[in-house]
């Protein structure tokens, strides 16, 4: 009798460790981020009003994107869904450079359990292999509590350095406590209007809330955010919203959850590096011109 029940219990433990090493889950996530306002290019004569509003709208379609997350106990593959390009729609390559400043255009691969990451860019025509330690946020947890899909989530708050690379961290300037203008600086001031960086700035730090759900038991969460005693289900940032829609957990067909490696290795400083250097080479070229972002093509 002592042997049966031995043998049980040894038949219960592995099912335990194999349904651990088995599980895997996917989670649908929709980004949304606050159009920016283009009020620098009223000064411009060139820009109507028509063709400010059709700006502005394609960039809010940009800005509107859907996000599949894969993952297991250690480890997870987050992507971006694809879509087909609407008939008539141009500029495809430079879409996808601006849609990889704005958390797309890659696998991101995370590792849990060695806290390393790796994402595949492509950026001006070249195909980087982004390799480095994932960001470890210093998450404040919160007693406020809602319901998310059904699941119990928990607030958690966070303060990070803000990406120079990653647009959707531009904030409008704050103009107030400058002084008044005066009629000799109008000239200057509708120049400078006409140029969208000089409209904007990326401040040093973001506050990011985040709501993650225990009954989800995984650290894991949409882009490189982790860390929680569970799955996060909803990340804010003060401009972008990213919202969990749909999970499925243990589905009979399993994603390969796998890091890309495609592209030229790099570190994370080392391709911010690169792209900053390169936006700015950009700006000097179309500074003057017609006031749009430099980067949404036409």
């Amino acid at each position: 009798m002592k042997k049966i029940s031995y043998y049980l219990l040894l038949v219960l433990a592995f099912s335990q460790v194999q349904a651990q090493k088995d599980f895997q889950g996917m989670a649908v996530y929709e980004s949304k981020t606050q159009t920016p306002k283009f009020e620098g290019m009223r000064g411009n004569r060139d820009i109507t009003p028509e063709m400010q509003k059709s700006m502005e709208e394609r960039m809010k379609q940009m800005l509107e994107k859907t996000f599949i997350l894969n993952f297991n106990k250690s480890a997870s593959i987050y992507k971006e869904e694809e879509k087909l390009e609407t008939p008539g729609q141009q500029g495809g390559g430079m879409r996808m450079m601006f849609s990889s400043m704005m958390g797309g255009g890659g696998t991101f691969y995370k590792d849990v359990k060695s806290k390393t990451y790796t994402v595949d860019k492509e950026f001006m025509g070249k195909e980087f292999l982004v390799k480095d330690s994932l960001p470890k946020l210093n998450w404040k947890l919160e007693q406020e509590t809602k319901q998310i899909g059904g699941y119990n989530c928990y607030k958690a708050t966070a303060v990070k350095e803000a990406s120079k690379t990653d647009f959707r961290n531009f904030r409008p300037k704050n103009e107030d406590g400058k002084k008044a203008e005066t009629k000799s600086d109008n000239k200057e001031t509708a120049e400078k209007k006409t140029n969208f960086e000089d409209n904007f700035e990326i401040p040093k730090e973001i506050v990011v809330t985040a709501w993650y759900s225990p009954e989800i038991p995984i650290n894991q969460g949409p882009e490189n955010y982790w860390g929680l005693p569970g799955l996060i289900l909803e990340i804010n940032d003060g401009t972008t919203t990213i919202l969990c829609s749909k999970i499925v957990l243990n589905a009979k067909e399993k994603a390969d959850i796998k890091a890309p490696t495609k592209g030229k290795e790099i570190s994370q400083k080392d391709y911010d590096e690169t792209v900053v250097k390169k936006m700015k080479e950009f700006r000097e070229m179309n500074r003057g011109r017609a006031g749009g972002p430099p980067m949404m093509g036409r």
